[in-house]
């Protein structure tokens, strides 16, 4: 494993004990997030057990997976960029025999796709879109090789209010350089007709 990968996948780890510890925080303060409740809630509804043996289903908000008795459980980042995680999913985490947690999309949310700029702000990377900043994975903008100012198709929950989205796909972009030459060329041919014309050839 290269230098690169083991450092993304350290800064993936603090951020999800960060965000596990932010949402305790918010818990023994007696508030937690708009959003966060909302998927709680909408996790507690899920018809499956919170665990038979060693699976649990949960819903994603953004950046963890969060199950019916509101527990919150990190979801790889590199995972849920490649899946195109986005609030709302439904998750089901097995936690195998030796240990290892694996995520399996279930059940997804309704999507709609939206275009804006890629910005970084506050330390966090984000897309400007119908004129809200919609906040994206740092390993997205990885995986998908993306750069501040590149225009980017996002996914978004349909008819929900999120703070999060996915990166679907980076725009490319176009050199005018083409179409700048086109009068030019038009002009020169209009100039040469011109001077025919003078000589009656």
């Amino acid at each position: 494993m290269s230098d690169i990968n083991k450092a993304l996948e350290a800064i993936e780890a603090a951020e999800a004990a960060l965000n596990l510890a932010k949402q305790h925080l918010g818990q023994e303060g007696g508030s937690s997030p708009r959003s966060s409740r909302s998927y709680s809630e909408k996790a507690a509804g899920l018809s499956g057990a919170v665990s038979e043996g060693r699976v649990i289903e949960g819903v994603f908000d953004g950046q963890n997976m969060i199950d019916k008795k509101g527990a919150v459980h990190p979801v790889p980042a590199n995972y849920a960029s490649k899946s195109k995680l986005i609030p709302g999913d439904v998750l089901k985490l097995t936690v195998t025999d030796e240990g290892k947690f694996l995520y399996k999309q279930i059940g997804p949310i309704e999507r709609r796709t939206v275009i804006g700029p890629l910005v970084h702000s506050g330390g966090q990377y984000q897309v400007l879109a119908e004129g809200k900043a919609f906040n994206v994975l740092l390993a997205s903008v990885t995986y998908f090789r993306a750069s501040v100012g590149d225009e980017v198709t996002l996914i978004i929950p349909m008819g929900e209010d999120s703070q999060w989205g996915a990166i679907e796909a980076v725009l490319p972009k176009f050199d005018d350089g083409a179409a700048e030459e086109a009068p030019k060329k038009t002009r020169k041919s209009k100039n040469l007709l011109d001077l025919e014309e003078e000589l009656d050839i």
